[in-house]
């Protein structure tokens, strides 16, 4: 029995000591690999070509790749995924204002059509029609914990024109229908886009879209904070007729109460409230079909007399006389601020 003891001891012993060395071992591992994470001289920065330095862009060549870019992928020392983006920037500015665009995994080269780049060009706030420098680089970035590395700068001259682009916003409120989505309106292309939605209840989910299909499109990844091809659904904050501003070079967007509607004693509901219009984004035009009787009508803007319209033979003026409804009947309404107008049709 005695020996048997000292042979379970002696056992004992041993494994312990193997467990101590394959401890120090594994650290000693941890450490080599910690060691290799950060030594700048075992770190190589992408190299970025493109294939033009100066351009001038334009409707007639809208659709065409007008720029490529070519790279060789950036070296941590050491095998990981790397996320590269191509940052577009004002000659100078040291990217204070910057444009961003993911290229996809493993990608070493890529082009841009004419409208992508004035896009792009657009949402820096330089003009239109006159020539401006931009610096281009790539990021790469391989953790939110391992500083990015940057290619050399590669300079461009372009000249962007004027153009109307929009983003599409389909959701809950209409079917998650993208063809049929109402949108949002950048008139000059600079990368902010505005237009007001009516949702039917708070918290309604959507999504914002680059066309009128689910190719790409941005998400909420914090509030008031969106992501291309990234994020989760948008939620409208309340009820009701919604002015969104969204801006895709600071990937924010903001809601505020933007409704016109009509009241008065030819209305549903009298002079008591109002009865909400629906805005068409595409044509800027407040729009409602709507039973009236005979009587009076006037506009106002946020169930609210501060700001009022009435009028009178289709002219809008602010403040202005109630404007009368003859005939009792079912009428096409339209609103429209920017020529000051306005029509009663009856169907």
């Amino acid at each position: 029995m005695e020996a048997e003891k000292d042979v379970y001891m002696k056992i004992i012993h041993y494994i312990g000591i193997a467990l101590l060395l394959l401890a120090a071992f594994q650290s000693c591992k941890k450490d080599e690999t910690q060691a290799r994470l950060h030594p700048a001289d075992a770190v190589k920065a992408a190299t970025l070509s493109l294939d033009k330095s100066s351009l001038i862009l334009s409707k007639a060549t809208a659709n065409d790749t007008v720029l490529r870019l070519s790279l060789v992928q950036p070296d941590f020392g050491y095998q990981a995924a790397v996320t590269n983006v191509i940052q577009f920037g004002r000659k100078g500015d040291n990217f204070k204002t910057v444009k961003e665009v993911v290229l996809p995994n493993g990608r070493s080269a890529m082009g841009f059509t004419g409208y992508e780049l004035n896009s792009y060009l657009l949402s820096l706030g330089v003009p239109t029609g006159e020539a401006s420098d931009f610096d281009v680089r790539l990021k790469s970035s391989i953790s939110s914990k391992i500083a990015a590395v940057f290619s050399a700068l590669s300079g461009l001259k372009a000249s962007p024109y004027a153009s109307t682009s929009y983003l599409y916003v389909p959701g809950a409120y209409q079917g998650w229908d993208p063809v049929t989505a109402e949108s949002l309106v950048s008139p000059t292309s600079n990368g902010i886009y505005t237009g007001i939605i009516a949702y039917p209840e708070a918290n309604s989910e959507f999504k914002l879209t680059t066309e009128r299909n689910w190719a790409n499109s941005y998400g909420q990844t914090a509030p008031g904070k969106i992501a291309y091809n990234s994020g989760d659904n948008i939620k409208a904050p309340r009820a009701g007729n919604l002015e969104i501003e969204v801006n895709t070079t600071a990937n924010t967007i903001t809601f505020k109460d933007h409704s016109w509607g009509v009241i008065g004693s030819a209305t549903p509901k009298g002079w008591d409230a109002d009865t909400d219009m629906k805005y068409d984004n595409a044509n800027q035009l407040w729009k409602l079909t709507v039973t009236l009787v005979a009587g009076e009508i006037k506009f106002r803007k946020n169930h609210d007399w501060g700001t009022n319209f009435g009028g009178a033979n289709g002219t809008l003026v602010a403040g202005g006389d109630n404007i009368a409804v003859a005939k009792a009947g079912i009428y096409d309404i339209v609103f429209d601020l920017n020529a000051n107008t306005y029509t009663l049709t009856k169907k």
